[in-house]
C-alpha cells in the first residue's frame, strides 16, 4: 500500500489543533502562508507519513502527540514526530487500523489564516463495521484518496505512489528550545455545562399516539473547526447546539413508534450536503438542524423556526442568517476537490412542493410549542434558502433556539433549565404533528414501496 498527495508553497506554523470522532479523526495545522507537504502510507504496521517543509517542531506538536497518544483515537494509535532531513519535518501516525486519509489546503477565512487538513477516515472494513451498528457515525465527507483506485476514478483523484518503509527512519520526537510557540485546541466531548449528556428526564411528552415508526434526524448546528456563532460571553454555538439535540433525541426517543438519532455526537465538522445525506441513509422521516441565531445587533432576540425557500428569503435578517449559516463549510474546511455527485444531488434545487408543506405544518407546530418557552422573533414560520433543508423527500426545519448575540440569551443558552424547555418543546411539536400527520413525504414513498 502506498500514495502520496503533494501541496504547494512554504509555510510558518502557527496553531495546531485536532478533532478526534468516531466518523472521522481531523488534525488542524494553521500557517501564515499555504503548506508545503507530502503524504503517504506505509505498511507492516500501517502507518501514514507527513512531511512538513520549512516548519519547525514547535512545543504544540509535542501537545498534540500527547493527546492524541493518551485519549485513544479512533483511528490513530501513536503519533510522533521529528526533524527527517534538513528543512523536513516528519510526522508519523501509527494506525489502529485500515484507514483512507486525505489532505487539502484551506485559503484564509474568518478568523483562520491558512490551513493544511488532514482527515483519517475509517478503512473500508471499520466503515462497514460502524455501518452496522444503529446509530453509527459515516464518514463526514467522500474522502479525496483512497487506497485503491479503479483507473476510471484516477484521474480525479492524487496520483499513487509507492514509498519504501525505509522512509520511517527517524530519531526520537524532540521539541526544539527555538520553536515558534503555538496552541493546541482538542476537543476530546468531555461532558460540562454546554456539550454534557442529556440528564435522565422520565416526564411524559404527551398523550400522543404515532401509528407508524419514525426515523428522525436531529442535526447540532457547526462543530469542530466551525464554532458557529459567538455571545459576548464567549459561548459558542456549536456547543449549545449539541447540548440541545442530545436532550431532543434523549426525549424522542422515550415516545413509541419514534426513533431518533443525531448528525454528530461530538464536537467535529461535517460539511452542510453531509448532514442531509446522512438524514437520507437514515432514511429519515424529518430532518430538524438546531442553531443559536445571531445578528449584528445585540437586542434582536427570540426563537425562530425556517423551512426552505424556493423563491427568497421572508425578510432581510432571514437573508442574512441563512447566508451566514451557508458559509459554513469555508469555515469547517471541505476539500472543493473532492468529486462526489451523491453531494452535489442534495444541493440541487427540485421541485419540493410536497415536502416544503409537510415542512410548513410540522415548523408550525414547533413553533408553536417553543412560544411557551420563549419569546417568538417574528410570530410565524420564516423561510430562507439554508443548504441543510434542501433534501427534496425528507421534510426538513432548522430552529433557531434564541439569539446567542442576545446578552440575556446568551446566558439562558448557557442554562440546562433552558436547554430542557427548548428541548421538550421541539420534542413536542415534532410528536404534536406525527400524531395527526401520520404519513409525512418519506413514509408515504416507504409504504408505496
Amino acid at each position: 500500500m502506498g500514495f502520496s498527495i503533494d501541496g504547494l508553497a512554504d509555510n510558518t506554523l502557527r496553531d495546531v489543533r485536532y478533532w478526534p470522532s468516531l466518523d472521522y479523526s481531523r488534525i488542524t495545522f494553521e500557517s501564515a502562508d499555504t503548506m508545503h507537504y507530502h503524504l503517504f502510507a506505509l505498511d507492516h504496521p500501517k502507518r501514514l507519513v507527513l512531511d512538513l517543509d520549512n516548519v519547525n517542531a514547535t512545543p504544540a506538536l509535542q501537545k498534540l502527540c500527547d493527546k492524541v497518544n493518551a485519549n485513544s483515537d479512533p483511528w490513530i494509535a501513536r503519533l510522533r514526530y521529528a526533524p527527517n532531513r534538513p528543512g523536513v519535518l516528519r510526522l508519523v501516525m501509527e494506525l489502529r487500523d485500515d484507514a483512507t486519509p486525505t489532505a487539502f489546503n484551506l485559503a484564509p477565512v474568518g478568523n483562520y489564516a491558512h490551513r493544511l487538513v488532514i482527515d483519517i477516515y475509517p478503512g473500508k472494513a471499520a466503515a462497514n463495521a460502524n455501518a452496522a451498528q444503529p446509530n453509527a457515525a459515516q464518514p463526514a465527507t467522500q474522502p479525496a484518496a483512497t487506497n485503491n483506485l479503479s483507473a476510471a476514478a484516477a484521474a480525479d483523484k492524487p496520483q499513487i505512489q509507492q514509498s519504501p518503509d525505509t522512509a520511517d527512519v527517524m530519531p526520537s520526537p524532540k521539541t526544539t528550545d527555538n520553536a515558534n510557540d503555538a496552541s493546541i485546541d482538542t476537543h476530546i466531548n468531555a461532558p460540562d455545562s454546554a456539550t454534557g449528556s442529556a440528564p435522565a428526564d422520565d416526564t411524559p411528552l404527551g398523550n400522543f399516539t404515532i401509528t407508524r415508526p419514525v426515523i428522525i434526524a436531529i442535526d447540532p448546528g457547526h462543530g469542530g473547526e466551525d464554532p458557529g456563532a459567538h455571545g459576548e460571553g464567549g459561548t459558542l454555538e456549536k456547543n449549545v447546539t449539541l447540548a440541545i439535540a442530545r436532550r431532543v433525541v434523549a426525549k424522542l426517543n422515550r415516545i413509541h413508534n419514534v426513533q431518533a438519532k443525531l448528525t454528530r455526537d461530538g464536537d467535529y465538522f461535517i460539511p452542510l450536503a453531509e448532514r442531509v445525506n446522512k438524514a437520507r441513509r437514515m432514511n429519515a422521516d424529518l430532518f430538524v438542524s438546531i442553531h443559536a441565531d445571531a445578528y449584528v445587533t445585540p437586542d434582536a432576540r427570540g426563537s425562530s423556526v425556517f423551512t426552505l425557500s424556493e423563491h427568497g428569503a421572508s425578510s432581510a435578517a432571514a437573508r442574512w442568517l441563512a447566508k451566514s449559516e451557508n458559509e459554513a463549510d469555508l469555515v469547517g474546511g471541505i476539500n472543493v476537490h473532492t468529486n462526489d455527485r451523491d453531494l452535489a444531488k442534495t444541493l440541487i434545487d427540485l421541485s419540493q412542493t410536497a415536502t416544503n408543506n409537510d415542512s410548513h405544518r410540522i415548523a408550525h407546530d414547533v413553533l408553536s410549542q417553543l412560544s411557551k418557552v420563549n419569546h417568538l422573533h417574528r410570530g410565524f414560520v420564516e423561510q430562507a434558502g439554508f443548504a441543510v433543508l434542501k433534501a427534496p423527500d425528507i421534510p426538513s426545519i432548522l430552529v433557531e433556539t434564541a439569539f446567542i448575540s442576545n446578552p440575556q440569551e446568551e446566558r439562558h443558552l448557557n442554562d440546562p433549565d433552558y436547554q430542557d424547555k427548548t428541548a421538550s418543546a421541539i420534542a413536542h411539536g415534532i410528536e404534536q404533528y406525527f400524531s395527526s400527520n401520520p404519513a409525512t413525504l418519506r413514509g408515504k414513498l416507504a409504504k408505496r414501496q
